[in-house]
């Protein structure tokens, strides 16, 4: 009798045991495909803050038998960037071999992260920008890609370096992918679900193939989209995305680009439910699709790191940004030397833009913005000078450092009116920093490094007007953004 209930016992323990071992089992597996659906979801639409990829030479296939091992194991490394707080990663939407201009980079967007505070901010490049190239030529930045691709380089990463020298940082990662693929992962996903924010008509929109039609009627359709929200396939989703010649306020590459910015949190939100991560054949074929028609310079173990990074960051914390030729932007309208439309910088240079891409995080402080208990302990002086057409916005951001206990030497108008950032140059050169984090904070202001050569025309103006004049210890210019601050920092 003892015999048989130690036998029991042992088989009742054994079975547990069993039990147990099958449910790590299955939590591993839930784990491992959470984790590839995750990365994949990421990679599809263009965040890469989670990616699984190779080099784009080897079979997306034979790296999955190692996706387990290595998401227990990945190296306790850093990704690029990391240990300065902000990573880098160009998204590049290209047609594909299948289409005209196949790799002509219509879709472009620089996606900083920053790990500390899990943010990231979307900045999309408008395809017609015309920028500097080798030899002191310029041409719209949608062709680089191309260009390098005809002379056999990787264009990726050349198009990665343009838009490092673009904006004076560096950019570490690319990430590059066609329409096909685009196309054939949405249908895969069972379609997405897009909130349109306008109706709008598009009655040129091209259909592939019929480019040099003799029936000129022949060679484009009729789009139509209603404003609310509706479930678009594959080819649906891409026309959203792409179309510009609407006669609303959709026919821009700037409202494009907010578009493009809608599609990729749709496909986000579908492909991270549950149970899309935890079907294999699905998240198989949608593989397939990646080792297609996808490129990047992102390691697998970079990848994994990316997941570990950002897998908690919510969608509150990402933020979009675009620039454009409005009156509050840093850009303008002209033809180039061929007749054709592009972009240039209204100042000349690109220094502004860089100033405002180099400093995003400065003005996503987090409900410090409009925090009215804080206050700077150091004496500053600050000289506020209104950098936009808004009449008596550097007059109430004053009000509002005054509060601050910042002393305001003065306020006026700056002779450059185009500011839609917020920028400040700190002539005491890191002599009082709580009193210029203060200064950040209240007014969403990015710090600029160097004096532009039309602020020093506006001091010396100054001091021969009012030769008792005294230097502040910052010259706050009053940007667009405090357009709305302003009346949140009043409250």
């Amino acid at each position: 009798m003892a015999e048989l209930e130690l036998d029991f016992k042992e088989k009742i323990t054994e079975d547990e045991a069993r039990h147990a071992r099958s449910l790590q089992k299955k939590e591993k597996l839930a784990k491992i495909f959470y984790v590839l659906g995750f990365l994949v979801a990421v990679y599809f639409i263009f965040s890469v803050t989670m990616i699984i990829t190779g080099d784009s030479s080897e079979s997306w296939y034979s790296r999955l038998p190692i996706v387990g091992r290595l998401f227990t194991d990945t190296p306790n490394k850093e990704v690029m960037g990391e240990s300065e707080d902000r990573v880098n990663v160009l998204l590049l939407g290209m047609g594909g071999k299948n289409h005209d201009g196949a790799y002509l980079t219509d879709t472009m967007i620089l996606v900083s992260l920053k790990p500390s505070t899990k943010q990231a901010v979307f900045f999309s490049i408008p395809r017609d920008l015309s920028v500097p190239v080798s030899g002191g030529a310029w041409q719209k930045i949608n062709s680089i890609n191309a260009y390098a691709e005809k002379n056999g380089q990787d264009g990726g990463a050349v198009t990665m370096q343009a838009v490092s020298e673009l904006f004076q940082m560096p950019v570490h990662y690319y990430v590059r992918v066609d329409f096909d693929g685009f196309v054939n992962i949405v249908d895969e996903l069972g379609g997405i679900t897009v909130d349109v924010e306008n109706t709008f008509d598009d009655y040129t929109y091209p259909v592939e193939g019929r480019e040099d039609d003799p029936d000129y009627y022949s060679r484009f359709e009729h789009l139509h989209f209603d404003k609310g929200v509706q479930v678009m396939d594959g080819s649906t989703a891409l026309k959203y995305a792409r179309s510009r010649h609407s006669l609303s306020l959709e026919g821009s590459d700037f409202a494009r680009g907010k578009r493009q910015q809608k599609i990729i949190s749709a496909a986000k939100e579908k492909l991270l439910k549950k149970d899309n991560l935890l079907h294999p054949g699905m998240l198989s074929n949608i593989i397939s699709q990646l080792s297609e028609h996808f490129s990047t310079n992102i390691s697998i173990w970079e990848g994994l790191k990316f997941w570990s990074l950002f897998k908690d960051m919510g969608q509150d914390n990402i933020h979009n940004e675009s620039f454009d030729d409005s009156p509050d932007n840093f850009l303008y309208a002209s033809k180039g030397i061929d007749g054709a439309y592009i972009l240039l910088p209204k100042t000349g240079n690109f220094n502004q833009m860089a100033t405002f891409v180099q400093n995003i995080f400065d003005s996503l402080v987090p409900s410090q913005l409009d925090n009215q208990e804080l206050k700077t302990n150091e004496t500053a002086s600050v000289e506020v000078k209104n950098g936009t057409n808004i009449s008596g916005l550097a007059a109430v951001v004053s009000e509002k450092l005054k509060s601050a206990n910042f002393t305001i030497s003065a306020v006026s108008n700056a002779s450059k009116r185009d500011f839609a950032q917020t920028t400040i140059y700190d002539l005491t050169y890191g002599d009082k920093p709580e009193a210029l984090e203060v200064l950040k904070v209240k007014t969403g202001a990015a710090l600029s490094k160097d004096l532009p050569e039309w602020l020093l025309n506006d001091i010396k103006t100054d001091i021969k007007n009012d030769p008792q004049k005294v230097r502040p210890d910052f010259i706050l210019i009053v940007g667009q953004n405090n357009n709305q601050a302003s009346s949140s920092l009043s409250n």
